[in-house]
């Protein structure tokens, strides 16, 4: 239950926006309670504008208002669909993290549940993180730290993302149109086979990945060696209701980097796959060209 005064802070703070401080740094931002440790109750203001980054709020005490936007003009319609996923460091510890949209706050995250490092995520139209300082005498070695990423709710693969829409992963295909798209506009996008799993979790599997051919990479996430040196090999996630079928076909794999880690999104047997993008080129509607020699 929220303190009858936390709810007075919010409501001064909307009132009073033009006071509102404003991080340096777009993308993350790092303060310290001790700057109005005095203060208490004040209410900080951060707004980020990128699609992802970081918060380190050291000593905390008082509370911070967190908004998040895209790098775009309102207009643009990029806000629409758009989810804001935040994950914790399992350090992180000092506060809890609400949803706070016009004074009304939803709790999001508790101060004990943060070391579990757990993904969370949640409408960028559902309003603003509000991050409460838990009271303490000693706020020592207290810090609240999470990274969040701006995530679209729609697009190549992302019903296959569970922490979008918990209990509501579907593992249905995606269209020939979400699969073309998915080869141009994923994070990653190859040919190969599933070796089997490496780990799981009641959430999602991590399996091991063999790939022959590589179209497109972000981050480094396959490395290049495997059997015989002739193959890009890594770890992909995979929505534990979803299985996997280790061996035996060979895939395209496409899919999406979510906090340095790799989570499938389409992936058909590459032979389909190569009749769909023939018949597509022939008719001259590929979003775009790659080597399928």
């Amino acid at each position: 239950m929220l303190r009858p005064w936390a709810v007075q802070w919010i409501t001064a703070v909307l009132l009073c926006r033009a006071a509102a401080q404003y991080s340096s740094d777009q993308c993350s931002w790092r303060g310290s309670g001790l700057s109005h440790e005095s203060h208490r109750r004040d209410v900080e203001q951060v707004y980020l504008r990128c699609s992802q980054g970081s918060l380190e709020w050291l000593y905390p005490t008082g509370a911070i208002i967190v908004n998040l936007r895209p790098n775009t003009e309102p207009s643009s319609g990029h806000m629409a669909g758009l989810h804001v996923c935040i994950k914790p460091h399992t350090y992180s510890q000092g506060s809890h993290v609400y949803l706070e949209r016009a004074g009304d706050l939803k709790l999001l995250l508790a101060e004990g549940e943060q070391a579990q490092g757990t993904v969370h995520c949640f409408s960028l139209a559902e309003g603003a993180l509000f991050v409460e300082a838990v009271p303490q005498t000693d706020i020592s070695r207290r810090i609240t730290a999470f990274q969040y990423e701006l995530v679209p709710s729609q697009g190549p693969g992302a019903h296959m993302y569970p922490y979008l829409h918990p209990g509501l992963v579907t593992c249905e295909p995606c269209s020939d149109e979400e699969v073309l798209m998915a080869v141009c506009t994923s994070d990653f996008a190859g040919s190969g086979i599933i070796q089997g799993v490496a780990s799981d979790t009641n959430d999602h599997l991590r399996v091991v990945v063999t790939m022959s051919r590589l179209f497109r990479q972000k981050s480094g996430l396959f490395a290049w060696g495997g059997v015989r040196g002739r193959s890009w090999s890594g770890h992909v996630n995979v929505p534990a209701k979803c299985g996997v079928h280790p061996g035996g076909d060979e895939y395209l794999l496409t899919g999406y980097v979510h906090f340095g880690e790799a989570w499938l999104g389409c992936a058909p047997r590459y032979k389909d796959f190569l009749k769909l993008y023939i018949r597509a080129q022939g008719a001259g509607t590929n979003p775009c060209q790659i080597d399928t020699d």
